[in-house]
C-alpha cells in the first residue's frame, strides 16, 4: 500500500494489515464533534490526555480521512493493539505538520 505524502497520508499497521490514515479538515471536524471540543485549542488540550475512547474516536476519524471507512466503522470491535493505534495517530499528525 502506498501513501500520498503530498496529501499528508501515512500508512500504518493496524490489526494485522496496512491501513492509510490522513488528517483532513473533515477528520478534525469529526474529532471536535465526537469529543465535544469547541475549536482547535480545546481539541489540542483534550489530546494531551486522551482516554481509550478518545483514541478510538481519533483513530476512526483519521482512517476515514485516509479512505479506510471499512475499518473506521468497526474500529471498536477490531483487534487493534493500543500501541499500534497510538503510533498510527502520532504518525498521521506528524505527517500533517
Amino acid at each position: 500500500m502506498r501513501a500520498n505524502g503530498a496529501r499528508g497520508e501515512v500508512v500504518a499497521s493496524l490489526a494485522g494489515a496496512e491501513r492509510r490514515l490522513c488528517l483532513t479538515l473533515g477528520a478534525l471536524a469529526e474529532m471536535e464533534t465526537a469529543l465535544g471540543c469547541d475549536g482547535m485549542t480545546a481539541l489540542a488540550e483534550r489530546m494531551r490526555a486522551m482516554s481509550a475512547r478518545d483514541l478510538v474516536v481519533v483513530l476512526a476519524a483519521l482512517l476515514r480521512g485516509g479512505g479506510e471507512a471499512d475499518l473506521a466503522d468497526r474500529i471498536a470491535e477490531a483487534a487493534v493493539d493500543p500501541r499500534e493505534a497510538a503510533n498510527a495517530v502520532a504518525k498521521a499528525f506528524a505527517a500533517a505538520t
